[in-house]
Parts: C-alpha cells; sequence; structure tokens
C-alpha cells in the first residue's frame, strides 16, 4: 500500500521536528520543509537516511512546489517567541500571510487537508479567564507583539476563507504554551530561559512582579491532540494545552528544586503588552477528541531538564541566530 504523504513546514523547528517524529512513526512520507531562519538542522538530523523522510530548505513566504501526491499539509512555519518575531518582525507577518497563502493553494492543487498552527496570542491579554475558542481576543494591532498575534489571526482568517469559499478541508489548532526537548535556550521564552539560567549559574529573571500566570503543555501531549485534531472532522479552531495554572514565582520556586541551584529571582520590568494570564479551556478538544494531557509538569520538566543538561555546555550559550535578516 503507498504510504500517505505529508508536508510540515517549519520541519526544523522544535514543534516541527517533533510532528515529523510522530508521523514517520505512524508510517507516512513526510516531507520536512524550512528556511532554517529560527530552526536547526540538529533538530532532524536523526531523520537524514530515512527513506520516509526528505527536506526541502525552503521560505514558504516564496511559492511552494513539492512533487508527487499529497495527502495533508502542517503549517508550523513561523517565528514563535517575543525574541524572534520582535527582531524579525516582517518575516513573522510574511510566514503568516503570504505564506499561508502558498500553503493554500498547494492544498487545494493537491487536494490536500491543512491543518496551521495558529496560537493561544489571538486572544492577546485576554479579559476571559480561561480562554475558550468562542472568545474573539484583547490584541493591540500595531503593539510589539502585533507582528505575531495579527499574522496568525490573519492566518486563521484565510484558512477559513479557504474551506468555506474552496470548500478546503481544513483544521485550525491554537496551541498555548508548550515545552519539552529541542527548545532553544535562548529564545526568549520562560521555561527555556530559566533552565538556560540554572545551567549557566544564573539568577532567573522574571518580568513584572511574578504573579502573571501560565500553563505548561509536554510537546508529547500537544503533538498527540495535533493528531487527532488533523484526523477529526472538525473545522473550527481547537485549543491545544495544559489547564494546569500556575504563577512565574511559583514556576521559579519550582526550576530551582528541581536543578538544585541556589539562585534567586531578579525581577524586570514587564514587556508591552504581555499577557496577565494564559490558561486554555480545552472542553472542545476533550469533547471532540477524547484528548487530555497526560504527562504531568513534574514529569515533563524532568525530561526536558535532562535533555538541555546533556548538551555540550556550548549550546548554552549559543546565540539565537547564525545569520542575520533584515528583508
Amino acid at each position: 500500500m503507498t504510504k500517505k504523504r505529508v508536508l510540515i513546514t517549519g520541519a526544523a523547528g522544535f514543534l516541527g521536528s517533533h510532528l515529523c517524529d510522530r508521523f514517520i512513526k505512524e508510517g507516512y512520507f513526510v516531507m520536512g520543509m524550512d528556511n532554517l531562519i529560527t530552526g536547526d538542522l540538529r533538530n532532524i538530523e536523526h531523520l537524514f537516511g530515512n527513506p520516509d523522510f526528505v527536506f526541502y530548505n525552503h521560505d514558504v513566504s516564496k511559492f511552494v512546489h513539492v512533487p508527487g501526491e499529497l495527502d495533508y499539509i502542517l503549517h508550523f512555519a513561523s517565528p514563535a517567541s517575543p525574541i524572534d518575531y520582535l527582531r524579525i518582525p516582517i518575516q513573522t507577518l510574511k510566514v503568516g500571510s503570504l505564506g499561508i497563502h502558498h500553503l493554500l493553494g498547494l492544498a487545494k492543487a493537491k487536494n490536500a487537508r491543512l491543518l496551521i498552527a495558529s496560537t493561544s496570542e489571538v486572544y492577546g491579554d485576554p479579559l476571559v479567564h480561561p480562554q475558550n475558542e468562542d472568545y474573539w481576543g484583547n490584541v493591540n494591532p500595531v503593539g510589539p507583539r502585533g507582528v505575531y498575534d495579527e499574522a496568525k489571526r490573519f492566518q486563521e482568517a484565510m484558512t477559513m476563507a479557504y474551506h468555506t469559499y474552496h470548500g478546503l478541508e481544513t483544521r485550525i489548532v491554537r496551541i498555548f504554551n508548550t515545552y519539552g526537548p529541542r527548545m532553544r535556550l535562548n529564545d526568549g521564552r520562560v521555561l527555556p530561559a530559566f533552565i538556560g539560567q540554572a545551567l549557566r549559574g544564573e539568577d532567573l529573571t522574571a518580568f513584572g512582579d511574578g504573579t502573571q500566570t501560565r500553563s505548561f503543555c509536554y510537546v508529547d501531549d500537544l503533538v498527540e491532540g495535533i493528531y487527532r485534531l488533523l484526523l477529526s472532522d472538525y473545522a473550527q479552531p481547537v485549543n491545544i494545552g495544559n489547564p494546569n495554572e500556575i504563577t512565574i514565582n511559583q514556576f521559579a520556586e519550582e526550576i530551582i528544586k528541581l536543578t538544585g541551584t541556589n539562585q534567586k529571582v531578579i525581577y524586570k520590568p514587564l514587556p508591552t503588552d504581555d499577557p496577565k494570564q494564559r490558561k486554555p479551556d480545552v472542553t472542545r478538544a476533550k469533547t471532540l477528541l477524547n484528548w487530555e494531557p497526560k504527562v504531568s509538569r513534574e514529569e515533563g520538566l524532568k525530561l526536558t531538564y535532562d535533555y538541555f543538561k546533556s548538551l555540550p555546555p556550548e549550546r548554552w550559550n549559543e546565540e539565537p541566530y547564525g545569520r542575520d535578516f533584515k528583508k
């Protein structure tokens, strides 16, 4: 029987690389695509030489073509952390607009089902807590985070337009804070930042007074939810995340305990438009997909810390980019 074929954009990134692994495990032929602006080939080098995997170094903001039949597309190409999209704001907007347009056109031409990676950031700094899929959000379109928030909101609108106008099979996952092996320690998000600081013996840096909340989902749980959503028949957005909410101060205490360090927490001003609360309502995922997170934060953090600790110490201090992008 011919293997089903899936294109995964952002394949060399944190989430994209885990998705490549999952689809190969499920018996698919996987085409990975990434321009490596924030991705890292080390995340997928174990797949090179696998007959069920091929990699294209390509920017989806430019015209996208892949040979042969295509069953599924997962669009995970995008800068995903503030340090990324504040440094490369235009690329962030382009991958969420031009990129999704190209991939929707490819999906239409190939008669493929397309799943897009949206984000909890479409809710902005929410006035509703927890956030469910019917909440329209509280987003500042011209603030520093607007380049990411609005790129993802446009991406959702464009995807839904192709679904309703062309009858294209589409799926939308709204991803909440996710963590696990292959994150970049320097990507600016609190979990890898705290672990990187602990490894380097630095004090942990919290922003604001540390009372803002986050909800952390282990990557394996997220990938399971995405896989189930892709194969479902539901086209409206679905939250995937872990509703176990924690303050940044509590989280810092957990990291200090986990790493056995005696660092203190230092505080810096809260960045503009940084959300004060973040907690998914995952009722829709539970009801439609029979999905809920399984990995406890204690277990997931240990797996993640052990991964980072196993890396060569020079990786703990890597700069975010090997190249500078100005286009």
